[in-house]
């Protein structure tokens, strides 16, 4: 059975500001020594990956912040890396404020797109590259990003990390509707986004999301 055979609830603002609470106070917990080994699989390290994921979040807020948010491309802010091979973002951390000055980037980030999710109008729609979307599914994209990125993050920073399973099965169901419905949402997560293997299912080489706007049930 796939999510696309059931009823599903809305993904809000409430679950993105829940997803970025719980990847910060997850992140509090890594010892300052750990910060520049690589996470996971990756080829960034881990500040540059919590810098990605600040500018993820970043990026979905203004993309919906125009009056009229750009269907055919991105709002277009220079984004840069600072070394070859690093993360293109418009977000950089000020390396001098430490991990904790890391963190506060992140939770300022998050809280915008927070914000820009809670206040945009249901209908608007805004370009991704995966699809254009709408709020919900810019939650969505926000809280997938969250989640996978604090599972690479916390192998190479040593942390323990499983997210709440209902907030798992609520983004599968809005951006991976065909993933399977009868296993454990967050492996499943971790599969549908090719981290992972799933019993009874080839592990992907590659994915992607669905972030077309769709109705609740």
């Amino acid at each position: 059975m796939h999510r696309t055979d059931q009823p599903r609830d809305l993904v809000t603002a409430d679950d993105l500001a829940l997803a970025v609470r719980l990847v910060v106070e997850a992140l509090r917990q890594a010892p300052l020594e750990a910060w520049a080994a690589k996470a996971g699989s990756l080829e960034w390290d881990c500040w540059e990956t919590v810098e990605h994921l600040g500018d993820d979040f970043f990026a979905y807020a203004v993309q919906l912040g125009p009056s009229a948010p750009p269907l055919d491309g991105e709002v277009p802010f220079v984004w840069e890396s600072r070394r070859p091979g690093g993360p293109a973002n418009a977000v950089h951390a000020d390396r001098g404020a430490g991990p904790a000055g890391l963190l506060q980037v992140l939770e300022a980030t998050g809280a915008l797109l927070v914000a820009m999710v809670r206040t945009s109008a249901p209908e608007t729609r805004a370009h991704h590259v995966f699809g254009a979307s709408d709020p919900e599914g810019f939650a969505a994209m926000g809280i997938v990003e969250a989640l996978v990125h604090t599972h690479d993050l916390a192998r190479g920073l040593g942390l323990s990390w499983d997210p709440p399973a209902d907030l798992c099965s609520r983004v599968l169901a809005r951006l991976f509707p065909d993933a399977p419905s009868a296993t454990d949402p967050w492996p499943t997560l971790l599969w549908s986004t090719g981290r992972a293997e799933l019993p009874g299912h080839p592990r992907l080489s590659t994915w992607r999301w669905d972030g077309t706007p769709r109705p609740r049930a």
